[in-house]
């Protein structure tokens, strides 16, 4: 599969390209450019320059692939964050109707769906829960774009998966009782995620836009990974358990 993944050398990217790389044929895009070792090891790939605000970058960009992983993103700056998870999404919706790709990846924080309402007082909490972004401007900025990707699958023969993180956690690096928030994945698990929401047949997913909470197991049970499990077939294989559990003396 043609995989264009947009936004590849950000915080997530290097990741996922470093799970795909060898499954898949991939198109690495970014609007920094990479540093010469990551072209050197992914030299078998295709990297491109690309700034998800313009239209014919991304336009341009979506030729001739199979599925687009929208994985840019801006937190703080409140015009870029705007540009990049609204205007972004919507260029990255428009070009994959326009050269008839039907798979698309969007990312975002688990908060778009889950603000403070539901963190701070439910357990439970599954994905498909009514959303609830709070005032963060990361959190609306990327909401903002969710809504864009469902209204696209409305009106065209297109699917979203939305992925939505917290935490990303080295196993290698933690130890046992170092605790955290509940919304925890390794770096590798959530390349799997993707690796998974690449190989789902889309016909059987619920919807033409489903969320997806990415997260690994943990003993909480305050978010829930039931669903990502059930339909993707993601399965965690780095367990985060230890980092509730009582440091030994």
């Amino acid at each position: 599969m043609k995989v264009l993944i947009v936004g590849a050398n950000g915080y997530l990217g290097p990741h996922v390209v470093e799970t795909l790389s060898p499954l898949h044929d991939l198109r690495i895009t970014d609007v920094k450019p990479p540093p010469p070792e990551v072209k050197e090891k992914y030299k078998q790939h295709e990297f491109m320059d690309l700034d998800v605000t313009s239209l014919s970058q991304v336009q341009k960009a979506t030729e001739g692939v199979d599925a687009v992983l929208n994985l840019s993103v801006v937190r703080q700056h409140r015009v870029l964050a705007f540009s990049v998870s609204a205007l972004g999404c919507y260029n990255v919706m428009r070009a994959a109707v326009d050269h008839g790709v039907r798979r698309v990846i969007n990312t975002g924080p688990h908060f778009t769906i889950t603000g403070p309402g539901y963190e701070d007082f439910d357990y439970d909490i599954r994905p498909d829960i009514p959303p609830h972004s709070g005032v963060n401007l990361y959190a609306i900025s990327k909401s903002l774009g969710q809504d864009i990707c469902r209204v696209f699958t409305e009106n065209h023969d297109i699917h979203v998966m939305d992925f939505l993180f917290y935490n990303f956690r080295d196993p290698e690096k933690v130890k046992q009782g170092d605790g955290g928030v509940p919304f925890i994945v390794s770096w590798s698990d959530a390349g799997q995620a993707f690796e998974r929401g690449l190989e789902v047949d889309l016909d059987s997913l619920p919807s033409k836009c489903e969320v997806f909470f990415i997260l690994g197991n943990n003993p909480q049970n305050k978010f829930l990974n039931e669903k990502t499990r059930r339909i993707l077939k993601f399965e965690p294989q780095n367990d985060m358990t230890f980092l509730w559990k009582k440091k030994p003396r």
